[in-house]
């Protein structure tokens, strides 16, 4: 009897043992996990390192005429957005600004390669909260034409995108509405987002350059990437997709003005 007890007392050690060998595998599997994302960060530092590297050696081979070429081409490419910029300015890019009737729209969508146009209802709370944002993206991104067209004043366009809830962004590309935002509900469906959130739903489609992977939702810290991006990423996947083949193409190379 006592060396089966003994027998059962070696097969079911106590629970404090099991709790301990528990928790050195425990140990162990993060202490690998550690080496693990160290060594990760060293090969991306060493990545990092070989490519200045290169790039330095690249610099050192160039003789007297190649940093001139360098240095010619940068300056070429640095006046070629200059110019880009001044004409986007010219077209109204760079400012929110209000379109007092649809031939107005019409132009503005045939001038810019990329627009988003706001209709909005006067004292309408969330259309307010939209002018508010996109008042501090306009200049940001002077890309993109940014402006607000009053949709009791515009039946035919109404009529025409099938806009019904306010506030609706028409998300525009070389004439053609890609994409509309309506409501809030691509932006968390609360009324105090970051602008930031906004900024992020509009470069979904392109019409904003942002220097983030817009996949991995909007930028900002813990709170934000919480609050919004799970929800939305996960929600819309399209809201990433180009869409060439809408039917709401404006009609720009008829004559809109008869």
């Amino acid at each position: 009897a006592q060396a089966k007890a003994l027998d059962r007392k070696k097969s079911n050690p106590p629970l404090e043992a099991r709790q301990g060998r528990h928790t050195g595998r425990m140990a162990d599997q993060m202490a690998m996990m550690q080496a693990q994302l160290e060594q990760q960060i060293l090969n991306v530092a060493q990545t990092v390192e070989d490519q200045l590297d290169a790039q330095a050696k690249a610099l050192d081979d160039l003789d007297d005429d190649g940093l001139e070429k360098l240095r010619e081409k940068r300056m070429q490419q640095m006046r070629k957005a200059n110019e880009q910029k001044a004409e986007w300015r010219k077209l109204g890019h760079g400012q929110y600004q209000e379109l007092t009737n649809e031939k107005e729209f019409f132009e503005a969508a045939k001038a810019s390669e990329w627009m988003l146009c706001h209709f909005y209802r006067g004292l309408t709370k969330r259309c307010e909260i939209v002018d508010k944002h996109l008042a501090l993206l306009a200049p940001k991104h002077i890309e993109a034409r940014c402006c607000r067209i009053n949709a009791e004043k515009s039946p035919f366009l109404v009529e025409k995108l099938l806009v019904v809830v306010l506030p609706t962004i028409a998300l525009v590309h070389k004439g053609k509405v890609i994409d509309y935002i309506v409501g809030f509900d691509d932006i968390g469906g609360h009324d105090d987002f970051p602008t930031e959130v906004l900024e992020w739903r509009i470069a979904c489609q392109g019409v904003f350059k942002v220097d983030y992977d817009v996949h991995d939702g909007p930028p900002g810290d813990g709170n934000v990437k919480q609050r919004y991006g799970g929800k939305m990423v996960k929600a819309r996947p399209g809201i990433w997709q180009k869409h060439d083949d809408s039917d709401d193409d404006l009609g720009l190379d008829s004559d809109e003005d008869d």
